[in-house]
């Protein structure tokens, strides 16, 4: 589900979105805390990755001060099915991890808004929607992430997240629509 979209004029949005512009109505008394722990990626759309990849995992953990946050990304790729020519050849066949650092906002760390750094940039990464479970523990999110250069988009990508490796087409099918909003 991986795209390549550089410099788009998408409807009238040239560059990137403001937070307020993408926020789903869910992130109404997000609390950053709940947020922590594995995540799954169960789709993704970032010209960045390459599509071959899987079982990838965000382990999410906050700092003291809830400030900031690390981001152990897991991931393995290519499947060694759908790729074996280069699944042996590939340095993250059987799984890499890569450390994300991110940097809540000071002023409001529950807003949904960090920066985060990995693979030498640091980037805007918004949390723009959760679904809770039981309990109020967040079960799914949506994250978006844009960039831009004198105000033309660079890049941009979405990540599709739950608590489990994988979602059921309908749940996904649900979870692309609050995106698409």
């Amino acid at each position: 589900l991986a795209g390549y979209n550089l410099a788009l004029n998408d409807g009238g949005v040239k560059g990137c979105p403001t937070y307020e512009q993408v926020r789903q109505p869910s992130m109404e008394g997000f609390d950053v805390e709940k947020y922590q722990g594995r995540w799954y990626e169960n789709a993704f759309h970032d010209w960045t990755q390459f599509t071959e990849v899987y079982d990838t995992t965000l382990d999410i953990e906050l700092n003291g001060a809830k400030t900031k946050w690390l981001d152990d990304f897991g991931l393995k790729g290519p499947a060694p099915r759908g790729s074996p020519r280069s699944w042996d050849k590939s340095p993250v066949a059987n799984g890499a991890h890569y450390f994300l650092y991110g940097k809540l906002d000071p002023k409001n760390p529950n807003s949904g808004v960090l920066q985060e750094s990995g693979f030498g940039v640091t980037f805007p990464n918004y949390i723009v929607d959760v679904q809770k479970g039981e309990g109020g523990r967040y079960e799914e999110a949506i994250q978006f992430q844009c960039l831009e250069r004198g105000g033309v988009r660079v890049f941009e990508g979405i990540t599709f997240l739950s608590r489990s490796p994988t979602l059921s087409s309908d749940r996904l099918a649900a979870m692309h629509a609050r995106a698409a909003a």
